[in-house]
């Protein structure tokens, strides 16, 4: 049977949304408000999880889109369990690895492994949730260099854009989220957007064949669940350690993440419509 290829967006109203076989989780950040009154211009700024199990129809699609660079967020541990982004015919793929909430090979051992006791000890009585939310912290106090550099490609050269983590929604939803504060998008807008991960249709799906379970019982899929879900409390903690350690977004972009008027003044007449 012939596989349809999806219709790019236009660069005017949103389109309806692509079903990508091998992607989970893509969709185009095109139409939020800013707090001038702008929007964001479709076509140009695009999320999703990784792309290492992308179909050739998949493909076709993103290579649809113009993209000029991918933005991949994942380590090596990310990479190794699910492979390498497929290869898109000109486009550019920047890997940027930043803090993951379920970092490193022990803890997906630990996972694979089904070990109940040991998973309700790390992340049993709220603490897979704070694990969740002091990565998000982390991710905006440690990581200003590589969201700064995220930036600066944005404003010089680097759009259309994909950005993309395992899933999708922690390193890229924080990289998503500064790039939507540097552009003036509203924060309603900016959690409303990163909310969307929770749809069944875009949550990660571990690789058949990985080992891997999702859950190996009832107890550890809820044990897991915070882990695996977008919650507006860890979307919060980022920003209220932008309020806390800056005093709010606009001291964030110019002290934390350096970036100038002019390099703001490009990225907004990049992205902004």
């Amino acid at each position: 049977m012939t596989q349809q290829i999806p219709t790019p967006p236009p660069t005017g109203p949103a389109s309806p949304e692509p079903r990508l076989a091998g992607v989970r989780n893509f969709r185009d950040v095109g139409g939020l408000p800013t707090l001038d009154g702008r929007r964001v211009r479709p076509g140009r700024l695009y999320r999703s999880g990784h792309l290492a199990h992308a179909t050739e129809t998949d493909a076709e699609f993103l290579e649809s889109l113009g993209l000029h660079t991918v933005f991949d967020f994942r380590n090596a541990v990310d990479q190794a369990l699910e492979g390498p982004d497929i290869p898109l015919s000109g486009v550019r793929n920047l890997n940027i690895p930043l803090s993951d909430p379920a970092a490193g090979e022990e803890f997906w051992t630990m996972v694979r492994d089904g070990d109940t006791e040991r998973l309700r000890s790390i992340l049993g009585d709220g603490k897979a949730a704070a694990r969740m939310a002091d990565s998000y912290r982390a991710m905006v106090v440690q990581r200003t260099a590589e969201h700064a550099r995220v930036l600066h490609a944005l404003a010089e050269d680097s759009v259309p854009a994909l950005m993309h983590c395992a899933a999708g929604k922690d390193r890229a939803g924080v990289a998503v989220a500064v790039t939507l504060l540097a552009l003036g998008v509203q924060r309603e807008a900016i959690l409303a957007d990163y909310l969307e991960s929770n749809a069944p249709h875009r949550r990660y799906r571990v690789r058949p064949g990985s080992g891997i379970p999702e859950a190996r019982s009832p107890e550890a899929a809820e044990l897991l669940a915070p882990l695996f879900d977008a919650r507006a409390a860890y979307l919060g903690a980022a920003f209220d350690t932008i309020d806390a350690q800056w005093g709010g977004t606009d001291r964030y972009l110019a002290e934390g993440l350096r970036l100038s008027a002019a390099t703001l003044d490009r990225l907004r007449d990049r992205l902004l419509a």
